[in-house]
């Protein structure tokens, strides 16, 4: 019997961090195994800027994948964006030394060989080499070389460059916190992989992949990848915006946006009002949801029409006629209310929201096929490709239980609710300890209701970080 291929990639974002373990079933569908995720500390706009933090991110993910999967993750797939990503167009070719030999696989090898010793700029590094057409002995456009006759061997290629530091900073948390690298791999492709069927691909189609702190745009025509670009700006911009015009904290600001936010400020009557509590027994703010869909507004035209300049330029003038497929929005950002009609508005092309749920097993739970998941589904369908056995079954040995306790930091599980126009925040907060039980590990977990301030749960989280720092 065939051994199963336990794939696993792991999505560092600025927002949160998402390990995901799974499997291809006997249909070819990813049956996902265990997922983990946790707040992402020491990123920002898709680059590591705290080590250490970042670190206990992503164990803190980690444990969480293999407590609920079962499987102890040996190396991850780990998806890299961030503003210092930027892409090339390269055409190269090779003389081959006996052209009544039929091209090979090595043929191809050895011409990315050559792409990849390509000079860069000072401090940067090539991370993809994806050929697009191929030229035999003058005959352009073929798709596939391999089993052709041919002297000299040419392609075009798309040449993904990033800065070598911000690279290498992945590589090091990665193995500080335990586990191997096995693959990199540029986020909105592995987006794409998730959400994009063949024939989009085919047809042209853009894909826009709205994330925390950076934006990913991947354009294919005929079934090739023909640009990709990062946009520093995301998610995170529209929450700050709306902290600073409505005067408030930075989580009440975030609780607004998904729950209240549209990116159609006419949707919205004049006397829809919010009621935000203050901090430590002040007077509660009234925050009009005009006012904040209008701040929602600015913010993700602006955005948008970035993205659609970068489409403009491989498109030329009129994008619409190259990509029949039109648009596709995924990522966190692509959950705001309205946001596919104004993408539609601002572009004049067609637009739907991408769900990663058709690559995904049947019995796959809602929160996974989330446009929030999809550049990690992405991932572990990269991880699988690459056929290494990422995580194996933890074992369970029929002996007299050793139990080891350990302190781990405590999960915190938001919920929301909203009475009357006043929004309340109602915690639950679980404190797990680790079960290590004969190389077995366990979650158990105490939950308790409580409700707090914002300013009390701010300073529980810093004695938190205290107790847990080393």
């Amino acid at each position: 019997m065939e051994k199963d291929n336990i794939a696993v990639g792991l999505d560092i974002g600025t927002t949160k961090i998402v390990a995901m373990i799974g499997k291809k079933n006997e249909y070819g569908k990813l049956e996902i195994l265990g997922i983990g995720k946790s707040k992402s500390l020491g990123v920002a706009r898709g680059v590591v800027n705290n080590i250490t933090q970042t670190i206990q991110s992503i164990q803190q993910a980690i444990l969480e994948a293999e407590t609920n999967s079962g499987y102890k993750i040996k190396d991850v797939v780990v998806g890299i964006a961030g503003q210092h990503i930027r892409s090339i167009q390269h055409t190269d070719y090779i003389s081959r030394n006996n052209p009544e030999e039929v091209i090979g696989e090595k043929d191809i090898q050895l011409l990315i060989d050559q792409v990849n010793k390509l000079a860069m700029l000072p401090g940067e590094e090539i991370i993809h080499v994806l050929p697009q057409e191929f030229k035999i002995d003058g005959q352009s456009e073929i798709k596939e070389p391999i089993g052709m006759y041919g002297g000299r061997l040419e392609s075009s290629f798309h040449v993904v460059v990033g800065q070598a530091s911000s690279i290498r900073n992945v590589g090091r948390c990665i193995q500080s916190s335990g586990i191997e690298l096995s693959g990199l791999t540029l986020e909105p492709l592995a987006s794409a992989d998730a959400v994009l069927s063949q024939e989009e691909k085919e047809a042209g189609v853009a894909l826009i992949d709205i994330g925390g702190g950076t934006t990913d745009l991947a354009i294919f025509k005929d079934g090739i990848i023909r640009h990709t670009a990062v946009i520093p700006f995301g998610g995170n911009v529209i929450t700050e915006d709306i902290k600073e015009g409505c005067s408030i904290i930075e989580k009440q600001a975030e609780l607004l946006k998904i729950k209240f936010g549209s990116a159609w400020p006419g949707e919205n009557k004049d006397n829809e009002i919010v009621s935000i509590p203050g901090l430590r027994g002040r007077e509660p703010k009234e925050i009009s949801l005009k006012n904040l869909s209008k701040i929602i507004h600015a913010r993700v035209v602006e955005i948008i029409e970035q993205v659609f300049a970068e489409i403009k330029a491989y498109g030329h003038e009129d994008p619409r006629k190259k990509l029949i497929a039109g648009i596709v929005l995924t990522g966190g950002g692509a959950q705001l209310k309205h946001i596919k009609q104004l993408v539609e508005y601002i572009t004049g092309m067609d637009t739907r929201i991408g769900y990663p749920n058709e690559h995904l097993a049947g019995n796959s739970s809602e929160e996974i096929s989330s446009p929030l998941f999809a550049t990690a589904v992405g991932l572990v369908m990269n991880s699988i490709e690459n056929s290494t056995q990422s995580a194996v079954r933890m074992e369970i040995v029929n002996e007299q239980p050793k139990v080891v306790y350990r302190n781990v930091p405590p999960v915190t599980q938001q919920r929301y609710e909203v009475e009357e126009n006043y929004v309340e925040r109602v915690e639950t907060i679980q404190e797990p300890r680790e079960v290590v039980t004969s190389g077995k590990v366990e979650a158990e977990s105490t939950e308790t209701k409580i409700r707090r301030s914002f300013f009390d749960r701010y300073v529980d989280k810093i004695k938190d970080f205290l107790d847990n720092a080393e």
